[in-house]
């Protein structure tokens, strides 16, 4: 850990105010947009892409550079036109070349299309932009984002050692030195240098998710070339840090309710409870069960983090219901049919998977970016306290990671939020969220002070700003990106 700390310090004096190191002016020439990649092609006939070269170290600025493709669907009203709005969908590591089309396609006001060119991307590292990969497989049974669930300190020693290995394999396949800079700052440097290859004074952002650390940590480094921005679904931090995974126990805990009740309502169709407590009870029952006689493919672990990712929307209820409903009735044929044809799971192979460079993304940004304690004792103490605190979801929140064991980061200090500069941030939250809890957004509120206001939901979805669906947030969201107002902390009653 030793070797970890020091790396940490390498540009302490440089960025101790969250961005010194933070000005990226440079820009090889304004954009030429052309075809976009064949998938992303496909998602609109008005999306164009081109490509902006970044260094890939911003301390050696006239070193290696490596190319980012960004795509946009331009605003057609020259008159009404504000700018570009950045957007970024989360992850980290999620691909991004495709959120103008999606935004087109849910609906997004045509005010705001006329105001902005809709600008996306695939981050650094990822898809089209100098993508990383530690050559994932499907056999390995990789966790994803989340570690998996731990029942008690013997487990987590035994995941600490799939965790230092997974650490080892991204390390051993980091041939060209790429992953150390694939972090949140440099990802909100590249923002800006994709702002003056655009040609713009300033650049307004939404961002999603993780999105929101990403927006955070870009209105903080560059506070005079921001304009509006958005960010949505909160982490209440400039990065996933160690005590933002943790509130993913804390947002479970909170969702949970709606779809205990959900589900006592319709005990008729699914038989899991005729109360929203006999629904929590079969929760538990189901996984312990699955704990002690794991089916093949599907042990308590899966069965847990399923459950936690059908709580993001209340669209999946029936979807989680179904595979509750099959697993409480032993049939084993049905729930293993509902988790493979419905859930969208790979076919086990050994080959690469396509999320490969996903979750590779995902680990470069989240262990670089901040420090994560070393010591096995230190995720077993919070499993322990988690699993108390929070018996839905917290012993897997709580539990280690590859962080703990990353060779090459954090390459620089963590990027402090600015509360100094312009008023302009709109924090979007919704009130039971079980990835990014209204914690978040609530911490947001209070480190930005004066230059941000908050937006309050209740709701139970993960996303508000279009793809929440409530009619306040969209008129709201709305209203601050193309006229600027109401620029006010507001609650919006569910919809």
């Amino acid at each position: 850990m030793q070797k970890r700390r020091d790396a940490g310090l390498v540009l302490a004096m440089t960025v101790a105010l969250g961005g010194a190191l933070a000005v990226p002016a440079a820009s090889a020439g304004p954009a030429t947009w052309g075809a976009c990649p064949a998938e992303v092609a496909a998602t609109s006939p008005a999306i164009q892409c081109t490509t902006v070269p970044v260094p890939l170290d911003y301390r050696k600025p006239a070193g290696t550079t490596i190319d980012l493709t960004i795509s946009r669907i331009a605003s057609v009203n020259p008159q009404k036109r504000r700018g570009v709005l950045l957007l970024n969908p989360g992850g980290p590591g999620l691909a991004g070349l495709d959120m103008p089309a999606q935004l087109v396609n849910r609906g997004i006001p045509a005010s705001v299309l006329d105001a902005y060119d809709l600008i996306g991307m695939d981050t650094r590292g990822v898809g089209h932009s100098a993508p990383v990969d530690c050559k994932f497989t499907v056999e390995q049974g990789y966790p994803g984002n989340v570690p998996p669930w731990a029942k008690d300190s013997a487990t987590v020693t035994s995941d600490a050692q799939a965790a230092r290995s997974v650490a080892e394999q991204c390390a051993a396949n980091d041939t060209d030195g790429r992953m150390a800079h694939i972090s949140t700052a440099n990802t909100a440097r590249d923002l800006d240098r994709i702002r003056v290859a655009l040609g713009e004074e300033k650049a307004s952002f939404f961002g999603l998710s993780y999105g929101s650390a990403l927006g955070a940590a870009y209105a903080s480094m560059f506070p005079a070339t921001t304009d509006r921005v958005i960010i949505d679904s909160n982490l209440g931090d400039t990065a996933l840090t160690r005590a933002a995974l943790r509130r993913f126990g804390l947002g479970a805990e909170q969702a949970f309710p709606d779809f205990t009740r959900w589900a006592a309502d319709r005990h008729t169709a699914y038989g899991l409870g005729r109360t929203s407590k006999e629904v929590r009870n079969t929760y538990f029952a189901i996984g312990e069960q699955l704990d002690r006689e794991p089916i093949p493919g599907l042990d308590g672990r899966v069965f847990r983090q399923f459950t936690f990712l059908g709580l993001y929307n209340d669209t999946t209820y029936p979807l989680l219901a179904q595979l509750w409903q099959s697993l409480k009735a032993s049939d084993e044929a049905a729930a293993k049919r509902l988790m493979t044809t419905r859930a969208g799971l790979p076919a086990p192979n050994a080959q690469p998977i396509p999320s490969s460079n996903a979750f590779s993304a995902f680990l470069a940004v989240t262990c670089n970016d901040s420090e994560w304690p070393g010591s096995v004792e230190a995720y077993q103490r919070s499993v322990a306290e988690d699993r108390e605190r929070y018996p839905v979801f917290g012993a897997a929140s709580g539990n280690i990671n590859a962080c703990a064991f990353w060779p090459l980061g954090p390459s620089e200090p963590q990027v402090k939020i600015n509360d100094r500069g312009p008023a302009n941030i709109l924090i979007m939250q919704n009130r039971r969220d079980a990835a990014t809890p209204l914690q978040g957004g609530q911490i947001y509120r209070r480190e930005f002070a004066d230059r941000s206001r908050l937006v309050t939901v209740d709701d139970n979805r993960h996303g508000v700003y279009v793809y929440g669906g409530n009619a306040c947030a969209l008129s709201v969201g709305t209203a601050w990106l193309v006229d600027g107002e109401p620029f006010r902390d507001t609650t919006c009653p569910a919809s």
